[in-house]
């Protein structure tokens, strides 16, 4: 059993079986697929410096586009703490840039939420909630959210969040992986938006 197994238990074999073999993950065993997203959002540009200074630490980016090239790496680990951990690596090959959003995540199996931490720098952590839709899709949402500034997490107050949905599905007929990311702040709107399709690669 893995992490995202073990989390969802009996709910993980009510993913489309390919999903199920996207998420199994075993340790030192890679998912990598490649695809294209149809469209990428960014938001407003008060947003502007937060994007620059997030670029630079492999998280989000400025950058808006259409039929952008895509890749994604997935590698389970057992980490310093000794807990599975997955590795997370998006990379999005935009015309004027190559831009990364990455992240590690563990698992709270008490309090059944994902952590994660975004970028390559430890800066930013959310809990994550993972579910199963009557189709067999996964979606992911957002719970509480840090600032990290050294060894202190600061909370991140209700209307500052970035309220964050991810549903990932199979198309059988186009024998495909589908994705729709949105994240949204109550006070500022978009913060980033993509959706796409991708297929595992050998790699």
């Amino acid at each position: 059993m893995t992490i995202y197994s073990t989390l969802l238990a009996e709910k993980f074999q009510k993913l489309h079986p390919k999903l199920q073999h996207r998420y199994a993950l075993p340790l030192d065993q890679p998912f990598h697929a490649e695809g294209v997203m149809a469209w990428i959002q960014s938001g407003s540009k008060l947003l502007s410096t937060f994007y620059r200074l997030a670029s630079r630490m492999n998280f989000l980016f400025p950058e808006s586009g259409e039929n952008i090239p895509f890749s994604i790496s997935n590698r389970c680990t057992i980490n310093q703490e000794g807990e599975a951990e997955v590795s997370w690596e998006r990379t999005f090959h935009f015309p004027e840039a190559v831009r990364r959003f990455n992240a590690t995540m563990t698992v709270d199996f008490d309090k059944r939420i994902v952590k994660d931490y975004l970028g390559d720098v430890l800066f930013f952590y959310s809990d994550l909630q993972f579910d199963v839709t009557a189709e067999g899709c996964l979606l992911i949402t957002s719970g509480a959210q840090k600032v990290i500034v050294g060894k202190k997490e600061l909370p991140i107050p209700n209307v500052l969040r970035g309220r964050v949905t991810v549903l990932e599905g199979y198309d059988e007929a186009k024998d495909v992986y589908t994705i729709h990311v949105s994240i949204y702040n109550d006070l500022l709107g978009r913060i980033m938006m993509y959706a796409g399709e991708f297929t595992e690669s050998g790699r």
